[in-house]
């Protein structure tokens, strides 16, 4: 219920349609004579959408809008309609209003606070590598694009966009002489840098908020596949957090076009031939079709191309197995 509550409130449009249904309504409640206590109560809810819906309309607007309910209200209440009365009315609709935009407003910020000292954190992470500076948010934006493509919930493109950010926040503790080696890593090297989704995970685990929106499964599971063969946990298919899955490739599509220390750049065309080619492999294939659709004429070339001779392998074996970000 908690969670129902917070994707409402960052749906906005939902308290304004709100308003103008509930203005109707009272409207109609009157004519229906529902009665003094009714119609003040149903106002006073019409005020408190008012002031969460449109929080970010100009101060003007707002005070402009609240006299009209207000008048509308005085003028549905003829045996009582003193200019005294009015004023009353005016000054405890006002105060409502403050509250309900002062209450949005908070809630904001403390909601963009909160995405700043991640993204700070992100940021920390990413510095430690010139080479992939930016790599967190850019999973982070190519999963929210994945997840509106889906038309998944408000709160799940939330879950992603944070869990983009810090999917791979275990890396903080992978030495620099494993995370930025030009060459193969080891096995041993390999070995270690696999457990950087647990290390991550136990890093942030005591985050409540974490907990509940499903942010710790996109740390843990981000390098699970969709045909159990990934880890920590090999885990297969739906087994497999949707969040995690969605980020999953993101994740890979970043590393693949990023040029890193020990890899060069793939084209576009090259790097979305590689999702394609790994549906129902590495990644779900649902997913995978939402992402390629966000490159529609690409993806048109690439099915064209997708059994011809097409000089994929010489470019990737560059990526050295087990080096680049979405396989590791």
């Amino acid at each position: 219920m908690k969670l129902r509550m917070n994707d409402v409130l960052n749906n906005p449009v939902v308290f304004r349609y709100g308003f103008i249904i509930l203005m109707g309504i009272n409207i109609f409640f009157h004519f229906l004579k529902m009665g003094e206590q009714n119609l003040y109560l149903g106002f006073i809810l019409a005020v408190v959408f008012l002031g969460i819906g449109y929080y970010r309309r100009s101060t003007s607007f707002l005070v402009t809008v609240t006299t009209l309910v207000v008048y509308s209200r005085f003028q549905l209440d003829l045996q009582s309609n003193t200019l005294l009365r009015f004023m009353i009315l005016e000054v405890t609709y006002l105060i409502i209003l403050y509250i309900s935009v002062g209450f949005m407003k908070k809630s904001q910020k403390i909601k963009d606070d909160h995405l700043e000292l991640i993204s700070a954190l992100s940021n920390a992470l990413d510095s430690r590598d010139t080479y992939t500076s930016g790599h967190s948010h850019n999973v982070s934006d190519y999963a929210v694009k994945i997840a509106k493509q889906l038309k998944l919930p408000n709160e799940m493109i939330e879950t992603v966009r944070i869990g983009g950010l810090l999917h791979d926040i275990g890396k903080i503790g992978v030495p620099e002489s494993i995370l930025l080696k030009p060459g193969k890593l080891t096995e041993k090297e390999f070995s270690f840098i696999k457990k950087h989704p647990i290390i991550g995970c136990e890093m942030i685990q005591h985050v409540k908020e974490f907990q509940d929106k499903g942010i710790l499964d996109i740390v843990l599971y981000h390098h699970e596949r969709f045909d159990g063969k990934g880890y920590p946990s090999g885990l297969k298919g739906e087994e497999i957090p949707l969040a995690a899955r969605v980020v999953a490739v993101a994740d890979t599509f970043d590393a693949i076009i990023s040029k890193r220390a020990y890899s060069p750049e793939v084209p576009l065309e090259l790097a979305l031939l590689e999702i394609e080619k790994n549906k129902e492999k590495q990644f779900d294939p649902e997913i995978a079709d939402a992402f390629l659709s966000l490159f529609q004429r690409k993806k048109e070339d690439i099915i064209m191309k997708r059994n011809d001779h097409f000089p994929i392998g010489s470019i990737l074996a560059k990526k050295q197995k087990g080096r680049f970000t979405g396989t590791l």
